[in-house]
């Protein structure tokens, strides 16, 4: 891992920052890059404007690590208001959702609970996606995702390719025919449980690429989104497609927005599905900080924007 990236990573979990940061014109100004704004009527209008260039949508609030039951539950009922927001809008985005956002800091019952509440709301056609986040919450939240695939048909999850135990975790979750966002992961993880190498990683990504694509994915009807933004992993990846006969519109890429905007229109334009991820929420500076950390160079647009103005 870079030390670049180790700076980055410690930062988003410094309470001091996360409360100094926002005040800072230029670093809001530099966030708005990957998010429309703090509201989700700002999200429904990044969404309406994304439409015309057939690019799907995600929408995710924005926040972690909920250690208070009410909290949780206005959390859950700010998803069940979301989601008829985006009925009453007529888009067909979907919703992503952290485990400890719901409670499960707190029982995982009461996550669990709080989870049915948003995928009972939603409707059948379109998936409710739970997020990954750091490997000590690895197993329960694969417990969950479980627990909630029995219930419910219409619910993903999201595995991170940097962690030595995923390629494991997929080849468990195969026979549920399930629907998964592979991303590389984006949290400070001890050499002893993820890769420290970006070669590794990204090997690794496309290891398990190939696995949700491959001829036994497809007969389980696994749904793969194929979430990154390198290019030597999209080039891959649309290869290794094209070579098992896959067609595009079978083929789902994700990425953040306001990430590599013209390779999501090209692969838009070209016939994939193409969907993007949009934050929004106040609590925004842990998951900024872990966005910069994913591609340090990103640190040069914060620099350029603090002399701009």
């Amino acid at each position: 891992m870079s030390i670049m990236r180790s700076v980055l990573l410690a930062g988003s979990q410094s309470a001091w920052l996360r409360n100094q940061a926002p005040r800072y014109r230029f670093v809001r100004r530099a966030v708005s890059r990957f998010m429309p704004g703090e509201k989700v009527e700002d999200a429904i209008e990044a969404a309406r404007a994304l439409e015309p260039e057939r690019i799907g949508t995600v929408f995710t609030h924005l926040g972690e690590n909920i250690a208070d039951r009410k909290e949780s539950e206005e959390v859950t009922h700010h998803y069940l208001e979301v989601l008829d927001k985006i009925a009453a809008a007529n888009l067909s985005t979907e919703i992503s959702v952290k485990l400890t956002q719901l409670g499960l800091d707190l029982s995982d019952d009461l996550c669990y609970e709080n989870l049915k509440k948003v995928i009972s709301r939603e409707s059948m056609s379109r998936t409710v996606w739970i997020d990954m986040e750091q490997t000590d919450y690895v197993d329960r939240t694969l417990d969950i995702y479980r627990r909630a695939k029995s219930d419910f048909p219409n619910v993903g999850l999201c595995l991170q390719s940097y962690l030595y135990r995923t390629e494991k975790d997929l080849d468990s979750l195969m026979p549920l025919s399930p629907a998964i966002r592979l991303v590389k992961g984006a949290y400070k993880e001890p050499a002893d449980r993820a890769f420290p190498r970006k070669i590794d990683v990204d090997e690794n990504y496309f290891k398990l690429t190939c696995k949700l694509l491959d001829e036994e994915a497809r007969a389980l009807n696994v749904r793969a989104a194929i979430a990154t933004h390198d290019p030597d992993l999209i080039r891959r990846t649309e290869e290794f497609a094209a070579k098992e006969g896959i067609a595009k519109d079978k083929v789902e890429f994700q990425m953040l927005y306001g990430i590599q905007r013209s390779a999501q229109q090209r692969l838009a334009r070209d016939g994939y599905r193409m969907i993007v991820l949009i934050s929004y929420g106040d609590f925004w500076f842990p998951w900024y900080m872990r966005r910069l950390a994913e591609r340090p160079a990103n640190v040069w647009f914060v620099v350029k924007n603090m002399f701009s103005g």
